[in-house]
């Protein structure tokens, strides 16, 4: 096509500098033409009184290209060629990516943006300080949302800004408030969304829940865990009296009465939204209101505190989730879902814990591998390890672990079923068994409650219910207290509790201030291993007022 706009040129201008003039006008008018006038363009093919009046809007345009002194042949040449050079323009804009649309989310210690575009488009991302600074530089993209519509609210970002970049492209800059560490990476197309862009800032040293464990109950919650495992790794060398060497002539502490730590988790979040039912309701705001009524239920319970995983609408990868309940040194883990299948017809309860040789059944594998595609959504490749992955995942220790933790899993897991089974139909009688992500915590019991089925209409309508939301979180509660009430850790205000009705059978000893293991074990004629397994000791450390069995 550019080839008719140059013989035309040629021929004309061959032998007259006027012409040479001529055409450099008549150049600049088509330049001006295609840039002001590609929309009307194109509607104008085949029609020249609409081409003429989208390329010769102003009397300049106009008697420019009556005066030019070319034959009509060649006048037309010109003007095809002008339409080719519009063409061309046309073209460049199609190519480029459209953004229609930017989604944030704020969580306790990152924020996340989400850029909609209509096709692919490579990005660099990088920050600048004096003022603190975060680019985007996003390549071949026009903006076609308006970016004071953004929620800043509860973000690092304080404002948003946006720009042409020079040679092209669209820039992106967000004039932030605190130190921030960014990372973007690209999203394929997907039945909800079109091609994205995330860009992660996250928040170096921040905690990842806005109301983490006290400092005093870390550090008791790390004592214990620190002996456990110390107990564990001398039944795996053969040496049980190892580990008490030291810690039993240690003499009895006072009794910290601490909290039992719940992590609830609620599924799914932010870009992800997990199973949408046919009313709409979307999975990830039903479990975040049973996720924050168990919270609440929880933590008005004496002896017990809960930590949400995530509290607000934001994602939080599926690895990510277990190891912040390692972080705040919980007892129980539980993550809150809602069911869904093709058929509007399956409804109820269901409980899962997990499985190490496989799921129970197919259902069960297939949810398994469903759920566990959210981190895909959500950024994260699956592979991501544990930090303490290569000290914990070790030949039997693992084994020992983790059968002790799913043991646990299982024992808990029926008593929450059988609650759930009082307020709602129970899908399944027992509790399943699958390789759901979240539940593979080597040392916290961890169980998935399926709420109910938001694909059944129904059931649907239940979920959205604040009433039938209380319902489910007491049950979930319950069942979790009732297994604790029967096995307290130690030093928890609940063992306190249970002690203090104790005591004064035959066969029972209560702790004074300065009794140790071994002094006690003596005192009784019996060893130190025997008096621990009769009450479930995994630590040697006594505690003043604690009532020990006496085998």
């Amino acid at each position: 096509m550019l080839t008719a706009v140059f013989r035309a040129a040629r021929h004309d201008a061959r032998d007259s500098a006027r012409r040479w003039h001529a055409m450099a006008t008549w150049l600049g008018a088509t330049i001006a033409c295609v840039m002001r006038g590609l929309g009307l363009l194109l509607g104008a093919v085949g029609r020249s009184g609409r081409l003429a009046s989208a390329c010769l809007g102003t009397p300049f345009e106009a008697r420019t290209l009556r005066s030019m002194p070319l034959a009509s042949g060649h006048r037309r040449r010109w003007a095809f060629g002008a339409l080719a050079l519009a063409s061309l323009g046309i073209a460049g804009q199609a190519s480029a990516a459209d953004i229609h649309n930017i989604r944030l989310w704020a969580a306790p210690d990152h924020v996340r943006l989400v850029f909609d575009m209509s096709s692919p488009a490579s990005a660099n991302v990088f920050t600048l300080n004096d003022p603190d600074r975060v680019v985007i530089d996003v390549d071949s993209s026009d903006l076609s949302f308006n970016v004071d519509d953004l929620d800043l609210q509860g973000s690092a970002i304080d404002a948003v800004r946006t720009g042409t970049r020079e040679g092209g492209g669209l820039r992106v800059v967000l004039d932030v408030n605190r130190n921030v560490a960014p990372k973007s990476f690209t999203l394929p197309p997907n039945d909800q969304y079109s091609d994205r862009l995330v860009v992660d800032l996250d928040y170096p040293g921040a905690s990842a829940v806005s109301d983490p464990i006290d400092p005093i109950e870390a550090m008791i919650r790390d004592q214990e865990i620190t002996a456990q495992r110390a107990q564990t790794e001398a039944v795996v060398q053969g040496n049980v009296e190892t580990p008490s060497q030291v810690a039993a002539t240690v003499e009895a502490q006072p009794h910290p009465k601490r909290d039992i730590i719940i992590a609830v988790d609620a599924g799914h979040g932010g870009e992800d939204p997990g199973a949408i039912g046919p009313s709409g309701t979307r999975e990830k705001d039903v479990v975040l209101e049973i996720a924050r009524k168990l919270k609440n239920r929880i933590d008005g319970t004496p002896g017990f505190k809960a930590i949400l995983t995530r509290d607000d609408d934001y994602y939080v990868g599926l690895r990510q989730r277990t190891l912040i309940a390692r972080q705040q040194k919980a007892d129980f883990f539980v993550s809150i879902h809602a069911d869904a299948v093709r058929s509007s017809q399956p409804y109820g309860s269901s409980v899962y814990a997990l499985s190490q040789g496989g799921a129970t059944s197919e259902s069960a594998r297939w949810l398994a591998a469903s759920e566990n595609q959210a981190d895909l959504i959500g950024g994260v490749d699956g592979s991501l390890s544990l930090d303490d992955k290569d000290e914990v995942l070790r030949g039997v220790l693992l084994d020992l672990t983790m059968t002790a933790t799913m043991n646990d899993s299982l024992a808990t897991g029926g008593q929450v079923l059988d609650q759930l089974g009082r307020i709602n139909k129970l899908h399944k009688s027992g509790v399943e068994q699958a390789g759901f992500v979240v539940l593979k915590s080597p040392d916290i019991p961890s169980l998935l409650v399926e709420t109910g089925f938001i694909s059944n209409p129904k059931e649907e309508a239940q979920l959205r219910s604040s009433g039938h939301q209380a319902q489910l979180a007491q049950a979930i509660f319950a069942g979790i207290v009732a297994h604790f009430r029967q096995h307290p850790p130690p030093s928890s205000l609940l063992a306190w509790q249970r002690d203090q009705g104790r005591g004064g059978a035959s066969n029972e000893y209560r702790v004074r201030a300065g009794d140790t293991l071994s002094t006690v074990a003596n005192r009784n004629g019996i060893t130190m291993q025997a008096l621990k397994q009769a009450n479930g000791l995994d630590s040697d450390i006594l505690r003043v007022g604690q009532v020990l069995t006496l085998p």
